[in-house]
């Protein structure tokens, strides 16, 4: 705990990786103790790219409550981001929704402008009262230090537990890391994580899910997991997701035999609309999942389902993206509204 003076007002700072606060959505946190979505020092040797994406924040979440009247945040970034079709708020940013688990509900986002290191006041209510805060880490930039100020006579308290124990692990794209949404809370895997009541890993990699055994060999490292969805065709283009599928579904099951594992095609792109022969081609993807999911459940493996991506944007290709492939919070709210209704029926 750190004490800092302000000319308006004093504020207690606290580090989130005390307890009572809870950090989640990194999966190897218990451990190194890192804002990382990957091991530090992986057991099998992944991508550079990999290796500087895992840095990305995506999916990190603070849980806590407090009955402190105000709430502040001091951040202290990995670099700078300047990205032209997603806004600062989303890549840089903090995002804090109150509630209990399911009905969280947003309030604000903490912004920086034009440095690595900022601070912002997240409330000030009248009336001291324990309230429960969920605060989204940035999607596509590191974070070194974050702090939680509270007023001086308030208190941090454990958070409410997620309704359902375990995690669900998504692997797969820039949309999985969440481009392009306008904040951190509206990445779809961050809609899941809310709507289900359960802990998310995000291992979205922009430009670099491209299904390498060594990703699925980490995935098999990671501590209770309920459901793994893949969702990596589109960076790994037609042959190469061909290549990999079956290698990457038999080091999971290797690990993970009965757990759902659900594998969506590419999601559909605005271009489509226009170009008939390039989403045909596309198509042979899907047609391929089809087959395997269909010959691995003949063979057994009745938790193995195949998802069609287009389905996930549907008639909405047009007006749900920001560059025609990456979302918009319509588009990814489209995205979880989709998928929401696909792990309800598996009753996790």
């Amino acid at each position: 705990m750190e004490k800092w003076g302000r000319m308006e007002e004093k504020i207690e700072w606290f580090c989130p990786k005390e307890k009572p606060f809870e950090i989640k959505g990194f999966a190897w946190f218990d451990k190194e103790k890192l804002y990382r979505r990957l091991p530090e020092k992986p057991s099998y040797k992944i991508p550079e790219a990999v290796d500087y994406l895992a840095n990305n924040t995506a999916g990190g979440v603070i849980r806590f409550k407090t009955d402190s009247k105000s709430l502040w945040i001091r951040v202290k970034l990995r670099e700078l981001v300047n990205m032209p079709h997603m806004p600062a708020t989303a890549h840089s940013g903090f995002d804090c929704y109150i509630g209990k688990p399911r009905k969280e509900t947003y309030l604000t986002t903490a912004i920086f402008v034009g440095s690595i290191e900022y601070e912002k006041k997240l409330f000030q209510f009248e009336k001291k009262e324990k309230r429960d805060i969920t605060l989204y880490f940035p999607l596509y930039n590191g974070v070194n230090e974050v702090h939680i100020g509270i007023d001086p006579d308030a208190k941090i308290f454990k958070p409410e537990p997620f309704p359902l124990k375990g995690r669900i692990v998504i692997y797969g794209t820039s949309i999985t890391q969440g481009g392009c949404a306008s904040r951190p809370g509206m990445a779809y895997t961050n809609i899941l994580s809310r709507w289900i009541g359960i802990e998310l890993i995000n291992l979205g990699f922009s430009g670099s899910g491209k299904g390498e055994p060594e990703l699925a060999n980490l995935i098999t490292m990671i501590k209770d997991v309920r459901c793994i969805i893949l969702d990596y065709q589109a960076n790994a283009g037609i042959d190469g997701y061909i290549s990999t599928l079956p290698e990457f579904v038999k080091i999971l099951r290797s690990k993970f035999r009965d757990i759902p594992l659900i594998i969506i095609s590419r999601p559909g792109v605005s271009g489509w609309f226009f170009d008939r022969k390039t989403r045909n081609s596309h198509m042979k993807a899907y047609r391929f999942q089809e087959k395997f999911v269909k010959e691995l459940r003949r063979q057994g493996d009745r938790k193995i389902f195949s998802y069609n991506g287009t389905e996930l944007f549907r008639d909405m290709w047009q007006e749900s993206t920001v560059d025609g492939v990456h979302p918009t919070d319509l588009g990814f709210m489209t995205m979880a509204k989709a998928l929401h209704q696909v792990i309800k029926s598996l009753k996790l």
